[in-house]
């Protein structure tokens, strides 16, 4: 008795999708234009993502969209910790000024 093979197709093996791979990439996008706190979640999925596929063996068509994201949330993260260090320079220059004219 011979088993179907569902990983071939006519023409070679059939694409697959990442779960994950549209969530990284609107997660990305989102942190680029609402809120650059999910940046770094994104970052961090993506990685984890892209690990897989490449230790999958598999091709997979959505690796694009991970890799999008992946970017998204490397600079939304990049955004966030500059915008963090400028407020807290803007809070120590604060803090001295207003300890000096004490």
């Amino acid at each position: 008795m011979s088993y179907p093979d569902y990983g071939q197709g006519p023409y070679g093996p059939v694409p697959q999708s990442h779960p994950n791979g549209t969530t990284i990439l609107v997660l990305g996008i989102l942190s680029l234009v609402v809120c650059t706190f999910i940046g770094p979640f994104a970052w961090s999925m993506g990685n984890k993502a892209l690990r897989e596929i490449d230790g999958s063996g598999y091709f997979y068509e959505n690796r694009g969209h991970v890799q999008a994201g992946r970017i998204c949330g490397i600079i939304s993260s990049a955004m966030l910790i500059l915008t963090l260090g400028l407020v807290a320079i803007g809070l120590l220059f604060g803090l001295l000024s207003a300890l000096s004219d004490i």
